[in-house]
């Protein structure tokens, strides 16, 4: 589906955030791992969520769907053989996080992981090396650390390091799968520690499901340690929050537009990395009010750019990248080479998209040089749903903006053409 995007006047209403989707996946897990029946509220049912849903019923969870709610029978941690190879379609969550999981199978059993041709090459190879060194038998089917990826079940535990650099998911994946390992799990990253708020995110979410752990930085720069004994996860009843991610691209919107409107369910103290968006359209010039539970915003939809540093909230660039393209001045972000490893090279791709709508851009290793002034033109997705959501934006504040293979939206945000259209005016 190709989509033609036209300039707007105003935003306004009041509307609510979907539901987010990094802990959308992380309860759906927790909830699959845990001993009796949990209570999942206010769940993401997207494409990406549904493939770790899907997966998780193949390793023997049982899931009953509602609209608001999501209930959940665990496994206590008994994982069985799923009886297909599991496809998880375009989610790198899913096969970074249910990779350790299915190691926590009994010893006979392999599990298989596959997906679309993108996620075929991201690479797996950190995560990999960590697992061997607690006794997990894991290998990549093409031995070019990328999936297919193929787990024989048995986790012994004991300690391993692995480099922060690359993807927090590795890290949440052992963490999440710690729990049922034979021995304790010492888990050390080193390096530079990117996207460290989305394993604070499963931090949290474990935590909601009565598993213990221990935290130590030991004040050495570029140093953290996890320690996780052998336990079980306990049923829940969990409320999952909205999610900054999807709602960067409202807030962005809102920011760049004239605009007043009230974004309901982002919560003021989340621990999301993504929630910086509202830092970042304060100091761009936008007006905003922070509550308990809701963000109000009102702008005239004048922006002015400025230099940032995205490293903890990646995911941001399109929306990040689109909102310096329309501002007064020049930007450089910093800090997303691992932004290039995502459903695409969203450095790269930024740079072609933004320069093929009339903006000047330089690509750097880690980020971009934006000069805005955008004049609209065609935009291929890339079959990304963080660059079509994006470039939506970006076209209602210039109009002029045609966006190939649109329809992948629906991995994160299903219903999103429906908000939009729901408060633009």
């Amino acid at each position: 589906m190709d989509l033609q995007v036209e300039k707007v006047e105003k935003i306004t209403g009041i509307i609510k955030a979907p539901a987010s989707k990094s802990y959308s996946h992380r309860a759906f897990i927790a909830a699959a791992l845990a001993e009796g029946e949990s209570i999942l509220r206010d769940p993401l049912y997207s494409e990406d969520t549904l493939a770790t849903l899907e997966a998780c019923e193949q390793l023997g969870a049982l899931f009953q769907r509602y609209p608001d709610k999501c209930i959940v029978q665990g496994t206590a941690g008994y994982i069985r053989t799923p009886e297909n190879i599991i496809d998880v379609k375009n989610s790198g969550t899913s096969v970074r996080i249910l990779s350790s999981v299915a190691a926590i199978a009994p010893r006979a059993n392999f599990t298989i992981f596959t997906g679309d041709e993108s996620l075929r090459k991201r690479p797996m190879q950190d995560l990999i090396d960590a697992l061997e060194n607690l006794g997990v038998q894991i290998y990549s089917s093409q031995s070019n650390g990328t999936p297919p990826i193929i787990v024989k079940g048995g986790f012994d535990g004991g300690e391993t390091d692995i480099n922060g650099s690359v993807s927090s998911q590795f890290i949440s994946s052992i963490i999440m799968a710690a729990p049922y390992s034979k021995n304790p799990v010492t888990l050390n990253v080193r390096g530079t520690f990117v996207s460290k708020p989305y394993v604070n995110m499963t931090l949290s979410v474990i935590s909601k499901f009565g598993v213990d752990f221990e935290y130590d930085t030991t004040n050495q720069p570029e140093y953290s340690s996890y320690y996780i004994e052998p336990q079980k996860y306990e049923c829940a009843d969990y409320t999952i929050e909205g999610d900054y991610s999807s709602a960067s691209y409202i807030l962005a919107a809102a920011s760049m537009i004239p605009s007043d409107i009230t974004i309901k369910n982002l919560y003021k103290d989340s621990m999301q990395g993504d929630k910086v968006i509202v830092d970042i359209i304060q100091r761009m010039g936008a007006e905003v009010e922070v509550k308990d539970t809701e963000i109000h915003i009102k702008s005239d939809g004048n922006l002015k750019a400025f230099d940032l540093d995205l490293s903890n909230a990646p995911d941001l660039l399109p929306t990040v990248a689109v909102l310096m393209a329309q501002a007064e001045g020049t930007s450089k972000i910093t800090g997303v080479e691992h932004a290039r490893y995502k459903e695409t090279d969203r450095v790269h791709n930024c740079a072609i998209e933004l320069e093929n709508v009339g903006v000047e851009v330089e690509e750097l290793r880690d980020g971009l040089i934006i000069k805005g002034n955008p004049t609209g033109g065609k935009v291929d997705s890339h079959m990304d749903h963080r660059m079509v959501m994006a470039f939506y934006i970006l076209g209602l504040k210039i109009g002029n903006i045609s966006i190939k293979d649109a329809s992948c939206y629906d991995i994160s945000f299903p219903n999103f053409l429906e908000v939009m259209n729901s408060i633009i005016s």
